[in-house]
C-alpha cells in the first residue's frame, strides 16, 4: 500500500502556498463564520498564548492544524484506525498550544445560522454511537474508489453535524477526511475548490447528514476528490 506522505519540499510548499485558504482570507473567514451561543458567550476565547485579536488567534489556529496534519500524515500506516480517540488526537495536536480545551468535548451548546448542533451534555454518548455505527465499520482497505468517497462523505457529514468541539470542528473534520484519503494512497481532498459559491451547498450537505441523507455530501466529495 502506498501512502502519500509530504516530504520536506512538499511541506515547504504547503507553508508557502498557505493559500490552502490564504492567511488573510482565512482570518477574515474565521471572523465572519461565528457560532451562536446562549448567554452571550460568543467572544474571543481565553487562550494560553494570551492573544487578543481575532486575526492573531486565527493565524495561530491555522499553524496548529497545518502542523497536526503533517504530523498525522507522517505517522500514518496501513493499520491506522479511525475512531473517537483519533478524532480527539487531531484536535489536541492542533490546538493544545492555544487552548486548554484541546482534545476535549465542548461543554456549551452551539448553533450556526439557525442550525443547532448536538447537545453538549450528550456528546460522549453521541460520539460513542458515531464510533459504533460508522467509524468501526470502515474497512481497512477499499477496492472501489466510490466506496471510499461514500464513507468519507458519511464520516465528514456526521462529524460536522455533531460538532463535538468548542472550536476547530470543520478543520478537524477536513484533516480526518484527508487522512482517510491518504491511507488509501490518494492525495488530500481539494477543499480549496469549495469557494463562497459552493459554501451554501456544503452547509446544506451537513444539515442533510443529520437525517442520514448523505447524497449531497457524496456529490461534494466527488467534486473535490483528487484526480
Amino acid at each position: 500500500m502506498i501512502i502519500n506522505i509530504p516530504n520536506l519540499n512538499e511541506r515547504m510548499h504547503l507553508l508557502e502556498k498557505i493559500s490552502y485558504f490564504k492567511i488573510f482570507d482565512y482570518c477574515i473567514f474565521v471572523c465572519i463564520m461565528k457560532y451562536d451561543f446562549p448567554d452571550n458567550q460568543n467572544k474571543i476565547l481565553p487562550n494560553i498564548l494570551g492573544l487578543k485579536s481575532v486575526e492573531e488567534i486565527a493565524l495561530s489556529e491555522f499553524e496548529g492544524f497545518l502542523k497536526a496534519e503533517i504530523q498525522l500524515t507522517e505517522s500514518l500506516t496501513g493499520r491506522t484506525r479511525f475512531n473517537v480517540s483519533y478524532i480527539l488526537k487531531i484536535h489536541k495536536l492542533a490546538l493544545s498550544h492555544l487552548y486548554t480545551f484541546a482534545g476535549k468535548y465542548r461543554d456549551v451548546n452551539m448553533s450556526k445560522g439557525g442550525f443547532t448542533f448536538a447537545a453538549a451534555r450528550f456528546l460522549p454518548e453521541t460520539m460513542n454511537t458515531f464510533e459504533k455505527e460508522i467509524l468501526s465499520t470502515l474497512p481497512n482497505k477499499y477496492r472501489i474508489k466510490d466506496d471510499l468517497i461514500k464513507d468519507i462523505a458519511k464520516v465528514h457529514g456526521e462529524l460536522l453535524f455533531i460538532h463535538p468541539f468548542r472550536e476547530g470542528n470543520g478543520r478537524t473534520a477536513r484533516i480526518l477526511a484527508n487522512i482517510m484519503c491518504r491511507k488509501q494512497g490518494y492525495d488530500a481532498l481539494k477543499f480549496e475548490l469549495i469557494t463562497e459559491k459552493e459554501f451554501d451547498v456544503y452547509v446544506s450537505a451537513v444539515q442533510l447528514s443529520a437525517s442520514k441523507n448523505y447524497q449531497k455530501m457524496e456529490d461534494l466529495v466527488r467534486f473535490i476528490f483528487p484526480g
